[in-house]
């Protein structure tokens, strides 16, 4: 993919997802992509439990844009430092934060002014104080090495146009024995980037999605272990939302992640 195709689909999400911030501070709901996606159960407010949702303002639920609940799979504990990667309006980030309790830290990272200052307004609704959110992109997150316990995202990295370097950001923040609990779009492997495209684009978050191989492989490259990848459920026909774990060693630079990642076979 050519730098400047890389450029105008960066700027084809910012533009949608900016859309959607505006039309939820305007009192609407947000929305996951042109009518090629249908947002139902399968996508948004729908995956999060009845408690989540009450106990945080309105505006961050109507805002969720994902297809999972990245938090109930972290297994987050009290103290820890979390990053999301594409936070958006802040859903993910203000359940993580009461997760961690006061001596935790979660921080949120967009690349959309709109959805930032959407975020902070949720914040400040929340009386959430152990947050942060930062502007940028997942490709270049703008937090020292070693710093994060847990990285979450939610449905976002398969609108990236450059997962290696999501997935080598994500290692190197991490510190040693850290963590992912990722919610993805992730794609049968016998569909084609053709086939995948055709259920969808990028801003409707299937066309950009990673096989399950290729998702493995990704992490492997990046130095990830304990790799596991579990679908939840169908978003499209061979098209699955699916859960995404690995660990960053505890020691050494993860060159061995190979053999170690092997053991875990996704769950089919």
């Amino acid at each position: 993919m050519s730098e400047q195709t890389s450029a105008d689909l960066r700027e084809t999400v910012r533009e949608r997802y900016a859309a959607a911030a505006v039309q939820v501070a305007g009192g609407g709901s947000g929305c996951c992509g042109p009518q090629a996606v249908e947002v139902d159960d399968t996508f948004g407010q729908a995956l999060y439990g009845a408690d989540d949702r009450d106990a945080l303002p309105a505006e961050a639920v109507a805002a969720s844009l994902g297809c999972g609940n990245p938090t109930a799979v972290a297994a987050l504990n009290e103290g820890e430092r979390v990053l999301d990667l594409g936070s958006g309006g802040g859903i993910d980030v203000l359940l993580s934060a009461r997760r961690v309790g006061p001596t935790g830290k979660a921080y949120g990272l967009d690349m959309t002014e709109e959805m930032l200052a959407l975020a902070l307004a949720n914040a400040r609704k929340a009386g959430a104080t152990n947050v942060e959110f930062l502007k940028g992109t997942i490709e270049a997150v703008p937090l020292p090495a070693n710093t994060i316990d847990v990285v979450i995202s939610n449905c976002v990295i398969n609108l990236s146009t450059d997962k290696p370097a999501v997935f080598a950001e994500t290692f190197r923040v991490l510190k040693p024995g850290g963590r992912i609990g990722i919610s993805d779009v992730v794609a049968d492997d016998h569909l084609s980037p053709g086939q995948r495209a055709e259920r969808g684009d990028y801003v409707g978050c299937i066309a950009g999605a990673l096989s399950f191989a290729e998702y493995r492989a990704g992490l492997e490259a990046a130095g990830f272990t304990h790799i596991d990848i579990t679908p939840t459920h169908p978003v499209a026909d061979g098209m699955h939302s699916a859960i995404v774990r690995a660990t960053k060693p505890a020691t050494g630079t993860g060159s061995e992640a190979g053999t170690m990642g092997a053991c875990c076979g996704e769950r089919r």
